[in-house]
């Protein structure tokens, strides 16, 4: 008999939840959302580095940042600097022995150039220049002056490219 009365209540009580969620707003439903991820994530997070650990802590700090979609970059972006400035520093053209020096002379090759500007290699004279300016919205150094360095080659390919394009 009490699975029955418990049951008749939780109906109820998802009925009426459903009932005032039909008449919220979708902005005010996703804010809600965002919110409350944003409190969760943080509570783990916190969890995380009050048990000592702090490498579990981090991702989820930096997701519930980009889900509230606080000042900074979103996840996605974060992520595709990460992976060029490691296929840079692979190259070995950004590493701390040699950042911020002089690079006029700068021997990029095509297949680097490409890479860099993630770009097919049939890609079109307007598809660099897109490319290119996506990648210097998040990199110019008026906004970061630290990735002056990868603004210069980001540059740098962009002009390898256009020179090899017939």
């Amino acid at each position: 008999m009490n699975i029955l009365i418990s049951g008749i209540i939780i109906f109820f009580t998802f009925l009426l939840i459903l009932k005032l969620l039909a008449k919220i707003s979708k902005s005010k439903i996703s804010t809600g959302m965002r919110v409350f991820i944003f409190i969760i994530l943080t509570l783990i997070a916190l969890l995380f580095a009050f048990g000592g650990r702090f490498l579990l802590s981090l991702p989820l700090v930096l997701l519930s940042f980009a889900i509230v979609k606080l000042k900074g970059l979103t996840i996605f972006q974060i992520f595709q600097l990460w992976r060029l400035i490691n296929f840079l520093r692979n190259s070995g053209r950004f590493s701390k022995n040699n950042f911020n020096k002089g690079y006029e002379n700068s021997d990029l090759s095509l297949d680097e150039a490409y890479k860099i500007l993630n770009l097919k290699k049939s890609a079109s004279k307007e598809e660099v220049n897109l490319a290119t300016k996506k990648l210097q919205k998040k990199l110019h150094p008026d906004i970061s002056p630290e990735t002056a360095r990868l603004s210069a080659l980001v540059n740098e390919a962009k002009d390898i490219i256009l020179k090899n394009i017939v």
